[in-house]
């Protein structure tokens, strides 16, 4: 595997990725190149002005396909190769341009959700293209997956994000546990549709599936907030992603004996759709 980004950066999508035939790595690579550039320029410990001039300049080079810059170049490529819809990577933009604020606080659910679509929805979307998966539902489930992840992602990082002057949730176990069974909701709905993937690559999305849904588990373990406090960064080890690839062997196989195509998270979707039409992007 290359040394990029991902192997850097992503320890569980990393793992997962290891499963992955190398082409469509490559191509998920440059995916998350592309992505996790943007994403640091939010998190950066510069001043808001220039995050904001250098996210400006970002965006002006992907809309005007500015090939001198590779990650523009490799980002443009996939959008020709799989047919991936530019509104889809301008709603990762507005994702990650409402980070872009001396002060965030989400006051609703429709936030919330809003806010996960753009900045990881719209990943998990991107990524079904490249593995060609064709089911309006099961692209819509890619979506699911994307939310959940990044709902764990701002259960895990509560105090991270305060120190940022960002609170998606708010900082009390409650909420953080209300927002990791929300994030259940969007890995259960999504399992079914992984059927739909070419089977070469489904049993690398069960595995990140589930060791990132693990993070969660081990989250909702915690007995009180001062625990989670003092927990730092939350992690799944070595031998937890082992366990967790294990049992993914068990999902690839029931995933074979499934023949139920209902879709489950309708009422989240319409929140969402009041303010993105999502099947412009599917």
């Amino acid at each position: 595997m290359v040394n990029n980004l991902l192997s850097i950066h992503a320890k569980s999508f990393s793992w997962a990725g290891f499963f992955l035939p190398s082409d469509v790595y490559k191509n998920g690579s440059d995916l998350y190149d592309f992505c996790r550039i943007l994403d640091d320029i939010a998190d950066e410990e510069i001043s808001l002005e220039i995050k904001k001039k250098k996210f400006l300049n970002y965006k002006n080079d992907f809309i005007n396909h500015n090939f001198e810059n590779d990650n523009i170049k490799k980002i443009h490529r996939i959008i020709k190769n799989f047919d991936v819809s530019e509104k889809i990577i301008l709603d990762l933009f507005d994702g990650i341009e409402s980070d872009l604020k001396e002060k965030i606080e989400f006051k609703s659910k429709r936030e919330l959700l809003v806010y996960s679509y753009r900045v990881a929805g719209t990943v998990g979307l991107m990524m079904a293209k490249i593995l060609k998966v064709k089911s309006k539902t099961a692209l819509k489930s890619a979506i699911d997956l994307g939310i959940a992840m990044q709902l764990t992602n701002i259960s895990r990082d509560v105090i991270e994000d305060r120190k940022k002057n960002r609170e998606y949730i708010k900082h009390d176990l409650s909420n953080i546990k209300n927002t990791i069974t929300t994030a259940d909701l969007f890995y259960n709905s999504c399992f079914n549709s992984i059927r739909e993937i070419p089977i070469r690559c489904r049993f690398a999305i069960l595995v990140a599936r589930r060791v990132y849904r693990e993070i969660g588990y081990k989250i909702v373990k915690k007995g009180d907030i001062e625990e989670y406090n003092q927990s730092g960064k939350i992690y799944v080890t070595k031998t937890g992603k082992i366990l967790q690839t294990i049992l993914s062997i068990f999902d690839f196989f029931r995933l074979l004996f499934i023949q139920s195509d209902n879709y489950y998270r309708n009422e989240e979707h319409n929140e969402i759709g009041l303010e993105i039409n999502i099947d412009e992007r599917i």
